[in-house]
């Protein structure tokens, strides 16, 4: 954290969290559940034993429902819980452009912006206490369209999480209204991604990348708050992290709905605040 950048405390928020995920034989498939609105945050219900359907998950056309789900039968019978940490703070970069909060024992440090990136950008990690990485908040990336993508070469994937949110952008083809989420695609491994997008991830519930970006208002550039910008399914002598890899779904919805991990970090980006 540099010397003048600025935090302060904030109590904690609630929101309203949607996210199920159910594993049909060997094939990916989805439902959906919406929680009820609950003290403190949550990552989601546990799905049931028994909820699955057939289909492949897709990314919804926007004031559609959650991406990544299908029609059919949804998870029930499982509570939201609370698993937060129990102090925040916010942080604020000097120009006062940016903002948003973070467990009390997290380190938020900007960092000099990549090449190419637009005047003014800004590049800021964030570590937990043990100074593992979490996530990246980069502005002023300059707009690129979505790498082409092959029939042969596409892979399956599952929207685990998805919650909107209220943020600057810009619309068009291939976007939806910004949404927090976990998306998991199918390699040699199930290998998951978290962050802050506006743009589709593919069609009919297949995708070569998965960005976490968000098409930024014109002028503006994109922006992305994310543990990685793109996620794809890696090869076996590749490097994953800071994706994860997951033996199977069901790991990948535990990893979502019952750790707390996944629970302030998905607090962290649903209140990043982007001055207009």
């Amino acid at each position: 954290m540099t010397g003048t950048d600025t935090f302060r405390r904030t109590p904690a928020r609630g929101v309203r969290i949607a996210a199920a995920l159910a594993l049909a034989g060997a094939a990916l498939s989805g439902c959906s559940s919406e929680g009820s609105d609950a003290p403190g945050w949550t990552a989601g219900s546990t799905p049931s034993a028994s909820a699955s359907v057939a289909g492949s998950p897709t990314d919804p056309p926007t004031g559609s429902t959650a991406p990544g789900t299908s029609p059919g039968p949804t998870a029930s019978g499982a509570a939201e819980t609370s698993s937060t940490a129990a102090a925040w703070k916010v942080f604020t970069d000097p120009a006062k452009t940016v903002s948003f909060e973070l467990p009390q024992e997290w380190i938020a440090q900007s960092v000099t912006p990549g090449q190419g990136t637009l005047p003014g950008a800004l590049k800021i990690e964030v570590k937990d206490a043990e100074g593992r990485y979490l996530a990246t908040l980069q502005t002023g990336l300059q707009p690129r369209p979505a790498p082409a993508c092959a029939d042969d070469a596409a892979k399956p994937y599952v929207v685990v999480s998805s919650v909107p949110v209220e943020l600057p952008h810009r619309g068009g083809e291939g976007t939806i209204d910004p949404r927090v989420v976990y998306r998991v695609i199918q390699g040699y491994k199930y290998f998951g991604s978290y962050g802050i997008t506006n743009v589709v991830g593919g069609t009919d519930g297949q995708s070569c990348v998965l960005q976490n970006l968000v098409r930024g208002p014109e002028g503006r550039g994109d922006y992305s708050f994310a543990d990685l910008t793109e996620l794809k399914a890696f090869a076996p002598d590749q490097k994953v992290a800071p994706a994860r890899a997951f033996d199977t779904l069901d790991h990948a919805a535990a990893y979502v709905n019952e750790g707390s991990e996944f629970a302030n970090v998905q607090r962290m980006l649903m209140s990043l605040e982007i001055k207009n």
